[in-house]
């Protein structure tokens, strides 16, 4: 816990765990709103091959989650954390030029 406050710059145990719920919640809320968006675009597990429905369901998911990320995360108060934390996400994934973000 010590390692991952240091590397994140959390002083408090209070914003760790903040932190720390809202990714729960974040996961957890993005799968949940995937499937309904793939289902509006008529994208089903009936209407598809799992190794086709599945990897299409994860491209999808990526995006929501990051909006997400920061949606929550700000609701909870940590909005500048999580806004550095999508863009170090971004810059990773090579998709930072999408936002604008340089290195």
């Amino acid at each position: 816990m010590a390692s991952l406050k240091e590397k994140w710059g959390i002083t408090s145990n209070f914003q760790f765990i903040i932190i720390l719920v809202v990714f729960a919640i974040t996961g957890s809320t993005s799968a949940y709103i995937t499937r309904p968006i793939l289902e509006m675009i008529g994208i089903t597990k009936e209407s598809l091959h799992p190794l086709i429905y599945w990897p299409l369901s994860l491209i999808l998911i990526l995006p929501v989650y990051k909006v997400l990320l920061i949606i929550i995360g700000t609701l909870f108060g940590q909005h500048k954390f999580f806004w550095n934390f999508v863009k170090k996400m971004l810059i990773r994934m090579r998709l930072g030029f999408l936002y604008g973000i340089k290195k």
